[in-house]
């Protein structure tokens, strides 16, 4: 199966370009931005060698659905999705944070709890909790976000202290990612899935807060089977989830978790079938919705044609 690693894109109206560890934004003119979702995974801040199929797809269709679904509670940047891995939608001043909220114990934060600490960015995490509990009431844990390398958590605090981002910037930030979580967690819950944790990226528009990237999607957030939860917790066993964690784990599992010296496993077929099959599981179960891939001999020509033809309408 083909699948998109890179993209070197040349749209008209074009003025600059972000590659991300798996977006690759493209500037058009002072007012647009062109993102390009590749089939690119990454795990422990690190590009993995290989793509997975559908991934950019699965990504789009779920960050779209999900910003539409949440418009009524803060404004976001998309516009339009003319292609199966693109979305176009308004250019915003990035904030150089990311609102990580969390409503269970799991992943980094159990990483950090396990390691004795109960303070999480400034958060407190109560004694006595065992993984994938869930917290009394949801916490924020903010993380910078790094244009190299690993994103450092931060605090609340220092956020504010250091000016990274103003004090009432930051609060209505941090309103809108309750907000948010909430409405994924009633969407979650309607589909027998628990969110457990999530991030959500934020720029400034034209004086306004705005909601960024994308939303409630594999690479952005952890989902749990509701069913079954509590008896999973009780006996201590495994949660099923639909993340990328198991990603993490096979790289834990064979040696790598992004640390100097750390050799990057290389990912057997098989292993990038089982990914691709658990993004697209998450697709369906999330919206509702059948997925059907998009299959392309030549992506990059697809893609060309569908933003050009949708840049031009916007000019006419």
């Amino acid at each position: 199966m083909k699948t998109l690693i890179r993209s070197d894109f040349n749209f008209p109206g074009q003025t600059t370009v972000y590659k991300g560890k798996v977006r690759d934004v493209y500037s058009i003119g002072d007012d647009l931005m062109v993102m390009v979702a590749s089939d690119r995974i990454s795990a422990f801040d690190h590009i993995l060698p290989k793509g997975i199929p559908f991934k950019g797809e699965v990504l789009t269709g779920i960050a779209s659905h999900f910003l539409r679904a949440t418009a009524d509670i803060v404004p976001n940047w998309l516009l339009a999705t003319p292609d199966p891995v693109v979305s176009v939608g308004l250019r915003c001043n990035p904030y150089p944070v990311e609102m990580v909220i969390r409503g269970y114990l799991a992943g980094h934060a159990w990483r950090e709890y396990k390691a004795g600490k109960r303070i999480l960015c400034g958060v407190a995490m109560p004694d006595g909790m065992k993984e994938n509990d869930r917290f009394p009431q949801p916490i924020i844990t903010p993380a910078t976000k790094a244009t190299e390398g690993h994103d450092m958590d931060i605090s609340r605090e220092n956020i504010i202290a250091q000016g990274i981002v103003d004090e009432a910037e930051y609060v209505q930030m941090e309103n809108y990612t309750r907000k948010l979580f909430q409405r994924g967690t009633e969407m979650a819950a309607e589909k027998g899935l628990i969110l457990v944790d999530t991030k959500y990226e934020f720029g400034n528009r034209d004086g306004k807060v705005i909601l960024i990237d994308e939303i409630h999607t594999p690479d952005s957030s952890r989902y749990f089977i509701a069913e079954g939860y509590a008896e999973r917790q009780t006996k201590g066993e495994v949660q099923r989830q639909l993340s990328k964690e198991f990603v993490r784990e096979w790289l834990m599992d064979n040696g790598f978790q992004g640390k100097d010296g750390q050799q990057m496993p290389v990912m057997p077929d098989a292993f990038v079938e089982t990914v691709s099959a658990r993004y697209i599981e998450l697709y369906e179960k999330v919206t509702g919705l059948k997925f059907v891939g998009t299959v392309s001999s030549d992506i990059e020509d697809r893609i060309i044609a569908n933003v050009e033809r949708f840049l031009s309408a916007q000019k006419g």
